[in-house]
């Protein structure tokens, strides 16, 4: 089924995308990410709904409170990326069922959100970036275990039930190491991340 949105059938009309996540969307992505469809001549608005420190369960209390807010934007398109907070070993620690259940809720929530014409928002996942070996507490070894084998594949799992596209930030940043020397990627590492989103985007947005 076709991916494009209905408000590019109104020329000038432009875009609008809404960026939900953690302190890894809150920091720079967004902004990298307006820069790009500037360059490319494409009206959009890029809105950053990122919230450090967000556990799944957190920005799922986060849409529930605040949500009405969000909606108002109107967005054509959510970017979502969630899960580096649900693998720390303190009181954000989340199992993965936990972390299956609070991504369902809001992905559930993010439903409600319609575009300007009234149609559905469209909702694109990403997969989370690693936990890079030796990264300090709150995070462990086991965190990094988790990311691979418990979290991305349960993104993955939740985009093919529900028909949601999904952008692969993990391999981005396996690729390039040197981009993610912590839980927080470089500044070059932020405007990669923003072209990884930006390439899974540009061919479903008629111009």
């Amino acid at each position: 089924m076709p991916f494009f949105i209905s408000v590019c059938s109104s020329p000038g009309r432009g875009i609008i995308v809404l960026c939900a996540g953690d302190s890894i969307t809150a920091a720079a992505y967004p902004h990298f990410l307006q820069r790009m469809f500037n360059r490319e001549g494409v009206r959009c608005r890029v809105l950053n709904f990122g919230r450090s420190g967000f556990s799944s369960g957190e920005y799922r209390r986060f849409l529930e409170t605040d949500g009405g807010r969000l909606k108002n934007e109107r967005p054509d398109f959510i970017l979502l990326q969630l899960g580096t907070n649900d693998v720390r070993i303190d009181g954000d620690h989340a199992s993965t069922p936990e972390f299956e259940a609070n991504m369902g809720s809001v992905l559930d929530l993010l439903r409600e959100f319609r575009d300007r014409a009234g149609n559905p928002s469209r909702i694109v996942l990403g997969t989370i970036p690693p936990v890079p070996e030796g990264a300090p507490l709150p995070f462990s070894p086991e965190s990094s275990r988790r990311v691979e084998a418990e979290i991305n594949p349960a993104i993955r799992a939740l985009a093919a039930a529900r028909g949601l596209p999904v952008v692969d930030n993990h391999a981005l940043f396996v690729g390039r190491p040197d981009l993610l020397p912590g839980i927080h990627p470089t500044a070059d590492g932020y405007r990669r991340l923003a072209e990884n989103w930006f390439a899974a985007l540009k061919p479903l947005v008629e111009r």
